[in-house]
Parts: structure tokens; sequence; C-alpha cells
């Protein structure tokens, strides 16, 4: 379970393996990194186009000019015994259609898949979640995503009901979870 520690104005999570934190300039060629790996079947405006943007200086720009951090957002995925940035995991505002419930939303390097980062990620985020009077948290995936799939059932993600068809990109399942519950992945 992660744990909520506010270290100056920047809120950190914690868990036994990582350390969730805003973002730094000096990250941004993982960001670019992770706009490179997508899945081609990610909509177009999500990958790198034929002219190479995002490139790693619009990257930069992007950290640099959201450098005080929202109280909801995505945050800098660290492996906290190497200092690593594997990725992102946080809150982003509500889904379509579901008022101002947060959305979940991660994204880790394809080398570190399989070492559950993801999970452990999103459930300190909702734990954080939860602490900050949340409760209910959506996520969107796409059908094809078996592994966020499976990520997003483990910290209690069920299906809403509601799927946006999408023939070119796959369609987007919208899963929630109910956190007054319980404990993340619990529910």
């Amino acid at each position: 379970m992660g744990v909520l520690s506010a270290r100056g104005p920047a809120i950190v999570l914690e868990t036994d393996r990582l350390r969730l934190r805003p973002w730094r300039v000096e990250d941004a060629p993982v960001q670019r990194e992770l706009w490179a790996e997508r899945d081609p079947r990610v909509p177009e405006h999500r990958r790198i186009d034929a002219a190479g943007r995002p490139t790693l200086e619009d990257v930069e720009a992007w950290v640099r000019d959201g450098a005080r951090p929202p109280a909801r957002g995505l945050l800098a995925v660290e492996v906290a015994a190497t200092g690593e940035v594997v990725g992102y995991c946080g809150l982003i505002d509500g889904a379509a259609g579901t008022g101002d419930e947060p959305e979940l939303a991660f994204e880790l390097l394809r080398r570190t898949w399989g070492r559950g980062y993801a999970t452990e990620a999103a459930r300190a985020v909702l734990g954080w979640a939860r602490e900050s009077g949340c409760a209910r948290v959506w996520a969107t995936v796409r059908d094809w995503n078996t592994a966020s799939r499976r990520v997003l059932a483990k910290v209690g993600f069920v299906a809403s009901g509601r799927v946006e068809a999408d023939a070119v990109h796959g369609d987007s399942l919208h899963l929630v979870t109910d956190l007054t519950a319980g404990p993340a992945g619990t529910v």
C-alpha cells in the first residue's frame, strides 16, 4: 500500500519498491521513449508522428511548463532502489461522462513489464485518491490491452457496462472501482 507523504509543495507516494513523484525535466527521455514504443493500435495523436513529434525538446517543454504539480496528475514512477524512472501513474480529470470523478492512468516502459510495478503504483495512487476523499475512480482501457486490464482487475476495477466502439483502434472499456469498499485491490 502506498504511503502519502508531503515533501514541500509536491506529493510523493511511496511503496516498498517505488516512489511516485512529480516529473522533472531530466525525466523527459522516459516520456519520449513511452511515446516511441506505443502499440500501433494506439490512436495516432498519442504516438510519434511522421515528423518525429513530439521531440525530446517538446517533452522537456511540457515538463517545464507543468512544473507546479496539480492536485491530481500523473506522477513519474521511480524504482526506489535505483532511482530509474520507468513510467507514470496517477489521476487525470474525469473520464468522459463521469463528472468530477478522476480517472486512473498508467503506462510503463516495456522493458519493465511483468515486475508488478503497474499494480503497485496503481494501488498507491488509489490509496491517495481514497485519502483525498474520492469515492470512485474510473479507468478507460482498450479491449485488446489485456495486460492493463489484468492490472485494473487486480486493483479492484470492474466493468461499468459502458463501451465506446472503435473499429480502427479497438473498443474502449470504461471500468470503475468503489473506494469506499476498502483498500485498493480488495474490493
